[in-house]
């Protein structure tokens, strides 16, 4: 398998970001690493080595980006305010500077956006933000409310980047087109924790009519690795 190390100096998030990017051709999928994960934590865990047999055969090319959720909401020793602006600097590097580096390297017109647990969270916010550059998202046992971060605080900042909040009052068809193509996959299960909040989100897509898949496990599954990496196999 293609198995390639990147590293470079983000402009936005003004440091050094790394990456791993894993396959040489298909669908291009960008794969955001759980709370305060790192590039490369798909590998460690799993579930590059799951998906081996789709990217050898060129069905798909998995793109690892580190996180900052360290610098962001699990950065206790900051006011709220400096959490999200540091995701929104987070967001443009994803957004200005990695899915560049993919399209560099994949001309394919797609791109599936994933991640499990707040990575999920980060694949439904991106998706839903830039819906004219992700076609497919894929959340695993996603937790998307991000309040439990800001203390009670809360800004514009905040409201654009919490998915239950913003949604709900788009009413902008440029919007609602597009999330009404997009291939939309909300993955839980019965013992997950954060089994609530994805029926939630599901209720909420629903009052926008936009098609999406609510898939519940109801095999005692929990909030992990394990379920994950069978989801995986399922939605890819």
């Amino acid at each position: 398998m293609n198995r390639e190390y990147h590293k470079g100096y983000s402009q936005e998030l003004h440091r050094d970001m790394e990456a791993l990017v894993f396959g040489h051709a298909g669908t291009p999928i960008l794969a955001f690493p759980t709370s305060m994960g790192k590039f490369f934590e798909y590998e460690d865990r799993g579930m590059i080595g799951t998906l081996t047999p789709k990217i050898e055969r060129g069905e798909l090319q998995v793109f690892c980006p580190d996180s900052v959720d360290t610098e962001s909401w699990y950065n206790q020793g900051v006011h709220p305010r400096v959490r999200v602006m540091r995701h929104v600097q987070y967001e443009r590097y994803i957004l200005h500077e990695f899915v560049p580096f993919i399209r560099w390297k994949n001309p394919a017109w797609q791109l599936a956006v994933t991640g499990c647990s707040l990575g999920g969270y980060h694949a439904v916010n991106f998706s839903l933000k830039h819906p004219d550059v992700a076609t497919h998202c894929v959340s695993m046992s996603g937790a998307f409310d991000i309040h439990q971060f800001l203390d009670g605080y809360y800004d514009d900042d905040c409201y654009f980047n919490n998915p239950p909040d913003f949604v709900p009052n788009i009413s902008d068809d440029w919007y609602l087109s597009r999330y009404r193509r997009m291939k939309i996959v909300l993955g839980s299960a019965d013992w997950d924790m954060c089994l609530d909040q994805n029926v939630k989100f599901s209720s909420i897509l629903n009052g926008k009519a936009v098609p999406h898949w609510l898939d519940v496990w109801n095999d005692h599954s929990r909030h992990d690795w394990p379920l994950w990496l069978r989801m995986a196999q399922k939605y890819f």
